[in-house]
């Protein structure tokens, strides 16, 4: 397989480097990490220069390759993430490019690439985790809409957002793959409540959310009723295929830093630390690799990520720890303080073989559908 660039996507690369160069230094200041309206206001405001300049469908309508590209210069430059935009740019938008209707992708789709709105994720629940198709937040017809009731949680950016990505059951008799419906859901309508949940490092970028009897028209479903599960897999290719690209790129940019603070306190005169951090070093080069392999694949089918986002999702996932288990040994005692590089990145890093899918589901996957291992009784 060639993994090496063509013409036209180098010169792609130049000039989104040149646009980065002139728009980066103009940004004001990040706001604080517990200012979700300011941070909003931030993310949204990036996303809207982005759009301007032509580069917000990148997600989307650009091929893969492209999208890699895009994400691997912005994160280089150290340009803005998605931040509150994750879920929309990242999850429901491409679930609804894919997916939606002509009259919903026009609804939906414009505001999301300005950054005039933005989206939370409603899939886990108290009960259905890693289980997902366990979940029970039920939803019933009611002429032209559908009464919502039950509570999800780890709902990411619900404060700040105003649509949510729900998934609800539909048919509580039907087999628990098949009774799901995936629905947009305003979260201005009568009988949300959304609290916020801390997380280790003190962040609130999730929270629980609540509903009693919420309407949401029919015609916010997205897919056939309970076949939402089929839709769902949709969203979580996107999810575990090119939304940790850019973190790749940055993983790859914290292991040189390491390495050039243990050559500064002396840490590096350990031949074993030395050798954790070449591994490493090794091991991310591979992912990046995989990541380039994952794309080719994705745009020789002319469609999204498959299912060897799994086997990257895996691997991704505990190399992080991995890395920021390192950093822990290059700081020593500085490892305990909170105001140190790296610390809160360690903590946060203990959610990622979670987030997303656990490692448990990832290898479930692999067997099932890459090596074709019959299924678990």
């Amino acid at each position: 397989m060639d993994l090496s660039y063509t013409a036209e996507e180098e010169e792609f690369r130049a000039e989104l480097r040149h646009w980065l160069g002139d728009v980066l230094p103009s940004l004001p200041s990040r706001p604080s990490p517990d200012d979700w309206p300011g941070r909003r206001a931030y993310d949204m405001g990036w996303q809207r220069m982005l759009y301007d300049a032509g580069y917000a469908d990148v997600h989307w309508d650009a091929s893969p390759t492209l999208r890699l590209i895009f994400l691997e210069e912005t994160e280089k430059a150290g340009a803005p993430y998605v931040g509150a935009g994750f879920v929309g740019l990242l999850h429901a938008g491409p679930t609804i490019a894919a997916e939606g209707t002509p009259e919903q992708r026009a609804r939906w789709l414009p505001p999301i690439l300005r950054g005039d709105e933005v989206w939370c994720q409603g899939f886990s629940e108290p009960d259905a985790g890693s289980d997902l198709a366990a979940l029970r937040t039920r939803a019933w017809r009611d002429g032209d809409d559908y009464v919502v009731s039950g509570s999800k949680i780890w709902t990411s950016h619900a404060e700040v957002a105003d649509w949510c990505e729900l998934l609800v059951r539909t048919d509580a008799a039907a087999p628990k793959h098949r009774g799901i419906t995936w629905l947009a859901m305003p979260m201005d309508a009568p009988g949300i409540t959304v609290r916020p949940l801390k997380t280790l490092v003190g962040s609130a970028e999730f929270a629980e959310v609540f509903l009693d009897e919420v309407r949401v028209p029919v015609g916010n479903r997205v897919g056939d009723e309970n076949d939402g599960w089929r839709v769902t897999m949709v969203t979580l290719s996107f999810e575990r295929g090119t939304a940790f690209v850019g973190e790749v790129v940055a993983c790859r940019r914290v292991l040189r830093e390491l390495a050039a603070e243990a050559r500064k306190n002396g840490r590096w005169d350990d031949p074993a630390l030395r050798r954790r951090l070449g591994g490493l070093n090794a091991e991310f080069r591979a992912l990046w690799r995989l990541t380039q392999w994952n794309v080719s694949e994705a745009e020789a089918r002319g469609g999204g990520p498959g299912v060897g986002g799994s086997v990257f999702k895996l691997r991704y996932s505990q190399a992080r720890q991995e890395l920021y288990d390192a950093a822990a040994e290059v700081l020593g005692e500085g490892a305990l303080d909170l105001g140190a590089p790296w610390v809160v990145d360690r903590l946060s890093s203990l959610s990622y073989t979670i987030a997303a899918g656990t490692s448990q589901i990832q290898r479930n996957i692999v067997a099932e559908r890459i090596l074709g291992l019959p299924k678990g009784r």
